[in-house]
Parts: structure tokens; sequence; C-alpha cells
């Protein structure tokens, strides 16, 4: 059966590659698996349908067969393990790329997020000047321990894998900012991620949906 994942109708960012979909597209075609997209509009995304198979109403999901799935990270790595080449095949390399999966959503991707509401959604605010340098302190403390650990290295655990997958995913987020500039190792990592023709077939792809090209 053909995997079917689902992606905004129109999507906040205008189809640039921040939506979530793109991680899913990107491990997908790393992998070279094919797939269908099937778009929803924000009204659907809450209706029962959709609810069934992500209960917080969000995209994307991932369904192949008897499998359904909801969550960036569980779905890659759904993907990852059932392909070759997102994971080592040794045991302690497989764990410790699950663990950079982790550690990109759970420790990394929070205080970006954080900055995104800051400055969309907050800038308003009459506390936001003085809130704002102190968001962007805590992404740098991340972005400092991170550029420590990647050093000069092309990947962070040798060979591309899905770590890095979703560890690129989520520092896209920062280009806006500038922050990223800081860190020319990590510019230069991000650029890698993107340079991959995986990653632009599954960001053409995205773009087309939302531009009608």
């Amino acid at each position: 059966m053909t995997v079917i994942i689902t992606a905004f109708e129109r999507s906040p960012d205008g189809g640039r590659g921040l939506a979530r979909d793109t991680r899913v597209r990107w491990a997908l075609e790393e992998v070279g698996q094919a797939y269908d997209v099937r778009y929803v509009s924000f009204q659907a995304m809450k209706e029962p349908t959709h609810l069934a198979l992500h209960p917080f109403g969000q995209i994307p999901t991932y369904e192949d067969g008897d499998v359904a799935l909801f969550e960036t990270g569980a779905i890659v790595l759904h993907i990852a393990e059932r392909h070759a080449g997102l994971l080592p095949e040794d045991a302690n390399g497989r764990a410790r790329t699950i663990a950079w999966m982790f550690a990109a959503v759970n420790t990394v991707e929070p205080p970006i997020l954080e900055l995104v509401t800051a400055v969309i959604f907050e800038r308003d605010k009459p506390w936001s000047e003085q809130r704002l340098p102190l968001v962007k302190d805590r992404v740098r403390e991340r972005l400092k321990q991170l550029s420590a650990r990647l050093g000069d290295a092309q990947w962070i655990e040798g060979a591309f894998s899905a770590g890095d997958l979703m560890m690129v995913s989520v520092l896209l987020r920062l280009r806006a900012s500038g922050l990223l500039d800081e860190y020319p190792n990590l510019a230069a990592y991000v650029a890698r991620g993107e340079a991959r023709p995986a990653y632009r077939r599954a960001f053409a792809a995205q773009l087309a949906a939302n531009t009608g090209s």
C-alpha cells in the first residue's frame, strides 16, 4: 500500500519548508519511499476524521497499511527503522542517533519555538522589549553547546542520519533571526542538509503545493 501523509492545505509559512510535514517528506525522499499527500484545511484538522489520526488536531500524520502515526519524531524514526539509510547498522550508533533525534525536538527546538512565539505573537506586548533578549540568550546557549559538539564534523555521528535530519529541520527555524549566523559551523551544517537532493525534492514538493507551481 502507498504511504499517505497529511500536510497543510495552505501552510502558514507559504511553503518555505518550516512546516513539520517537510521533515517527513525529507525522510521518505532519503530512503526512496513513494508517498501520497492528503492536504487538510485548518477546519478539517479539527474534525473527527483527522482527530482519529492526530488527537491534537495537527499535521503531519502517517498511514501505511495498518500503521497510523502522528508526531514527527515518531514518524521519522519509524521510517528510519523500516528502511536503510537513516540509522547506523551498529546498535550503539543507532542508539546515539535516536538520542540526537530526541535532543533536536526536546532540547534544541523548545527555546527556538519560544523565540518564534516572542517575535510573531508577543512583539506588541509591553514587556516584549525586555523579554526578547532573554529568549535569544536561551537559544544562543543551546547553539553554543551544539556548535561545540559538532566542531568541524560534517554530521553529528559520522554519516548523515535521522539525527541530522531532525536537527537541521529544527535549526532552519532560526534563519530569519540571524542567530544561526553567529555559529558558522552550524550555519554550514544546515546548508549541507539543505543541499542534499532528498531535502531539495521535499522542499520543492511542499513549495509547489503552496504556490501551485
